[in-house]
């Protein structure tokens, strides 16, 4: 019996977001865009859950997959095939991180999430395998393997287990360091006296 691929998407909460800002650093976005285990209704018709594994073949065999804002294929983020998108599975659910482009969508994105306005994520997918469990209520149906063409920061949750944080540079995390060092070599030196 062959089954017809159906285009679907997934929504989540983002969670744990935390920003930081410097003028002309570049940013990037990173967290998860799916969790795994975590049951959601998806639009009061059935339950979902994405089982551990769900992306490891499309992620060894799709090459190019790409980050978009609000599942907008005109608001690019990055791609794995450029490298500014590198996703990965583990223990938890589907990692993401994204090197933002100098865009005004960008900077936009940014600035949102800066103030909390937008703090979600999204997936989009073809089912490739998946079982229905009938015998609960509502029918719960686990998502065993996809075929994964996008992840999106977006508006609107299905999920609420995701992370994501905005972060900056590397060159600016060692400035960071650089100064808390001697910040504390101060403190230390005050002390002293």
């Amino acid at each position: 019996m062959t089954i017809a691929k159906k285009k679907e998407t997934r929504v989540f909460n983002i969670t744990q977001l935390s920003t930081r800002a410097e003028e002309n650093e570049s940013s990037s976005i990173e967290g998860y865009a799916a969790v795994f285990n975590s049951k959601t209704n998806i639009g009061g018709w059935f339950d979902e859950t994405i089982e551990p594994g769900a992306f490891a073949q499309s992620l060894s065999e799709n090459s190019d997959v790409r980050a978009l804002f609000n599942h907008n294929w005109d608001n690019v983020l990055g791609r794995t095939k450029s490298g500014t998108l590198r996703l990965l599975e583990d223990a938890k659910g589907l990692n993401f991180h994204v090197d933002l482009p100098d865009t005004s969508v960008a900077r936009d994105l940014s600035a949102s999430m800066e103030r909390g306005d937008i703090n979600q994520c999204s997936f989009g997918f073809y089912v490739t395998e998946e079982t229905w469990d009938y015998s609960v209520e509502p029918a719960l149906r686990t998502i065993k393997e996809v075929d994964l063409y996008e992840i999106s920061v977006v508006s609107i949750p299905a999920y609420d287990d995701t992370e994501v944080s905005l972060v900056r540079s590397k060159e600016l995390a060692q400035k960071v360091e650089v100064r808390k060092t001697l910040l504390k070599k101060i403190g230390n030196l005050l002390e002293e006296k």
